[in-house]
C-alpha cells in the first residue's frame, strides 16, 4: 500500500499507550468513506479522537490534505479549533442548555453573525430542522438530535468528517432512515470521512474502503468486498459476520481435519502456507439429498433459533466418535426451507463447498 503521505485525503500513523494494550496504527484514504470495523474497546473512537485533536498520540504524525495536524519528530500539534475537523460524537454531545441554532453555530463563534447565520440557516434546512431553531435538546427526539449534530459537524466546513458509532442510540426504523439521509450528505461532501463502527452491515453499506482495528492495531486494510470475500484472519473473519470457525490440522495441500466440527474437509485451492482455522459463512452450507459428492456430511438437529423470515439452524456431524466435537455448525436458511427440512427424517446430509471454505491465520 502507498503510504499516501503528502496527497490529498488523509494519512494516519501513530502510537499510544492505552490501559490494556497500545495503539499502533497505519493507514490512509483519499476523498471517500473509509470504515473502521472492530469490537468494542479495540481502539477505534480514539484513532478519530487523536485525529480530532482531542487526544495526543505518543508517536506518530497525522496529515490531511497535506496539512500537518500532527508531528511528533517535528513537534506540530495543531489546536482542534484549527484542525477543519467534523466530528459527530456517539452520543452526540449537544449542549443541553444551547438551543438547536446555538448548538449549530457554536464553533463559528469567530465569524462575522450574519455570515455566521447564514451558515446556520442553511445547516437547519439541509437537516430538515425548521421549526426547531429555538428547541433545547431535551425537547428533541433522538433522530432530531442526531441531524442537529451532523449540522453542527458540517457547519464548520470540515476537511475531514469523523463520525463515531452514528447510529448506535437510535431504534432500528430510525437508524435506517437515518443511514439513508447520512449517506445523502456524504454523497456530496468533497472531503474524507472516517466512519467508525462495531456493526458490520452498516459499515459494508456504507464504507467503500475498511479497514479491522483488532486490539489497537490495523488487521486489514483494503476494499471491502475483497475483505469480506477472503477475510485472511480469525479476527477479521469473525468481525465481518463468520459465524462457523474451527480449529484445524493440516492432512495434506487440499484436506484439513475440522477438529471443532469432527470432520474432514477437501479445499479447492493448495494450501501453500500455515493455516491455523478454517471458517464458512452460516450461508453456503446446504442441504443435500444425494449426499455422496465431496465434502457431504450427515448430521442431527442439535437445536433452531426462530427469526421473523429466517431460521438459524444448528447441527452436529455424525462422523469418526475419535473426534472432540465442541461446535455445532450453524446454518441460516428461510423459513419456508425449514418449514419443508423438519418435517424429513433425521439424519440429514449437508455440504460444504470446498471453494467456500476460507483458511484463516489468528
Amino acid at each position: 500500500m502507498d503510504s499516501g503521505e503528502g496527497k490529498m485525503g488523509l494519512y494516519v500513523d501513530i502510537e499510544k499507550k492505552l490501559n490494556g494494550f497500545n495503539l499502533k496504527v497505519k493507514f490512509c484514504t483519499k476523498d471517500n468513506i473509509l470504515g473502521l470495523l472492530g469490537a468494542s474497546g479495540s481502539g477505534k473512537s480514539m484513532i478519530l479522537r487523536c485525529i480530532a485533536g482531542l487526544v495526543t498520540p505518543d508517536t506518530g504524525k497525522i496529515v490531511v490534505n497535506e496539512k500537518i495536524l500532527f508531528d511528533s519528530k517535528k513537534r506540530i500539534n495543531m489546536p482542534i479549533r484549527n484542525r477543519k475537523v467534523g466530528f459527530l460524537f456517539q452520543n452526540y454531545a449537544l449542549f443541553p442548555n444551547m438551543t438547536v441554532s446555538q448548538n449549530i453555530g457554536f464553533a463559528l463563534d469567530n465569524m462575522d453573525n450574519n455570515k455566521k447565520m447564514k451558515i446556520v440557516s442553511e445547516k437547519i434546512s439541509m437537516m430538515n430542522l425548521s421549526g426547531l431553531e429555538n428547541r433545547f435538546p431535551s425537547q428533541l427526539s433522538g433522530g432530531q438530535q442526531q441531524r442537529t449534530a451532523i449540522a453542527r459537524a458540517l457547519a464548520v466546513e470540515p476537511e475531514i468528517l469523523l463520525l463515531d458509532e452514528p447510529f448506535s442510540a437510535l431504534d432500528s426504523h430510525l437508524r435506517n432512515k437515518m443511514e439513508e439521509q447520512l449517506v445523502n450528505i456524504l454523497d456530496n461532501y468533497s472531503g474524507s470521512t472516517v466512519f467508525v463502527s462495531h456493526n458490520r452491515d452498516e459499515i459494508y453499506r456504507i464504507c467503500e474502503d475498511i479497514a479491522v482495528i483488532n486490539n489497537g492495531s490495523v488487521d486489514v486494510y483494503g476494499d471491502r468486498e475483497y475483505i469480506f470475500k477472503t477475510p485472511q484472519t480469525l479476527s477479521t473473519a469473525v468481525l465481518t459476520g463468520c459465524k462457523n470457525i474451527s480449529k484445524i490440522k493440516i492432512i495434506d495441500d487440499t484436506t484439513i481435519e475440522a477438529l471443532d466440527w469432527g470432520c474432514t474437509l477437501k479445499v479447492a485451492e493448495k494450501i501453500k502456507d500455515v493455516r491455523s482455522y478454517a471458517a464458512i459463512r452460516a450461508h453456503y452450507i446446504s442441504f443435500d439429498d444425494k449426499g455422496d459428492l465431496e465434502n457431504t456430511f450427515k448430521c442431527c438437529l442439535n437445536h433452531v433459533i426462530e427469526s421473523p423470515f429466517t431460521v438459524s439452524v444448528y447441527l452436529d456431524i455424525l462422523g469418526d466418535k475419535t473426534y472432540t466435537r465442541t461446535k455445532s455448525l450453524h446454518l441460516e436458511i428461510e423459513k419456508e426451507t425449514w418449514n419443508r427440512l423438519k418435517k424429513k427424517n433425521q439424519p440429514w446430509n449437508i455440504k460444504i463447498p470446498p471453494e467456500k471454505i476460507l483458511l484463516l491465520v489468528r
